[in-house]
């Protein structure tokens, strides 16, 4: 099993959870290489991922991405996300070529299952296997042009035909859309994949990256919001629910934030206290924001309509202000 993460100094802590997570809930796994893409980690976080590693007898290879602003051919500008998330758009070359499947995960999730079936998921042809997000903002949706019954999907965890990937020429065509569009999307590296892969990704069970916000969210308001969100059954919802494989802290809900009150906060709070970050102090001074955060997710759940006006109108705003 080959699975990818993309970090620099400021996420090292949470890929050590993330990473010790997978390990441990994969244990009866022959083999489990880790791939690092490395945006500057420092020679002490890289010490600390490999004493994770080595705790499990695990084989880690951290590739140095460099400053990626050089990978593209002009100024680039990812609206406030960090730029280590572009890092993924250019996993076909920074792998060896003798790699022909990789798992990406992003750095904000915790493995809570065995990512065995995930990992032998037939593609079918696609080029990647992700899970949709059917709640992203109807702006996004229009900037690319999908239509109600095309999916949008979330690139935090994405399981890759790198051969495909690599004879499709992908990377270059991702990096020409970015070049084009790039200042007018929202979600930088998200929605480049989901424009030049429309057609071509594989949806796959929420459970393999459960957005810990959706706890609070029915499935009938997911499929309102967006229809090609009956693909997935509303039984498989449930139980990704309850029964996570992957869950995936999206939003502002973290928990290595002081205050939060994330209901899967514990199982990022019992990886990190196993890694060499234990002990970290939480992030404060958003304590008030996170209360009114958690309120927001019970207004979710009784009156979903009133989430989505908040969500939009303040949510696109900070995005509107990260570009600025």
């Amino acid at each position: 099993m080959n699975v990818v993460y993309a970090s620099n100094d400021g996420y090292a802590r949470h890929l050590g959870a993330s990473m010790y997570s997978l390990f441990d809930r994969n244990q009866l796994e022959e083999e489990i290489t880790v791939y690092v893409l490395s945006m500057g980690l420092s020679e002490d976080n890289r010490r600390k991922l490999g004493e994770i590693a080595e705790h499990f007898d695990r084989t880690l290879v951290i590739l140095e991405m460099g400053d990626l602003k050089e990978r593209f051919a002009s100024d680039i500008d990812t609206g406030g996300f960090d730029i280590s998330a572009m890092g993924r758009l250019f996993i076909g070359t920074a792998l060896p070529e003798e790699i022909g499947r990789a798992l990406y995960l992003d750095c904000d999730t915790i493995v809570l299952g065995s990512l065995r079936k995930l990992w032998q998921t037939g593609l079918s042809g696609n080029i990647l296997g992700a899970v949709m997000e059917p709640t992203i903002y109807p702006q996004v949706r229009e900037q690319l042009g999908l239509k109600p019954e095309e999916a949008y999907y979330n690139s935090g965890v994405l399981l890759i035909d790198l051969k495909a990937w690599r004879e499709e020429n992908v990377e270059r065509r991702l990096v020409d859309f970015y070049l084009e569009k790039g200042r007018e999307l929202l979600a930088c590296d998200q929605d480049t994949i989901n424009g030049v892969l429309k057609g071509r990704i594989k949806p796959l069970s929420p459970r393999y990256n459960f957005f810990t916000n959706y706890r609070y969210f029915h499935y009938k308001d997911l499929v309102n919001q967006s229809p090609a969100y009956e693909r997935v059954a509303e039984d498989v919802f449930r139980r990704a629910k309850a029964h996570p494989a992957i869950v995936h802290y999206m939003g502002d809900e973290r928990p290595w934030k002081a205050g939060n009150l994330n209901h899967y906060r514990r199982a990022y709070e019992h990886y990190l206290a196993r890694t060499p970050w234990r002990g970290t102090a939480k992030e404060k001074g958003q304590e008030a924001y996170m209360a009114m955060y958690h309120l927001m997710d019970y207004l979710t759940f009784l009156c979903p309509p009133a989430r989505r006006v908040i969500s939009r109108k303040y949510g696109m705003q900070v995005i509107q202000n990260r570009k600025r």
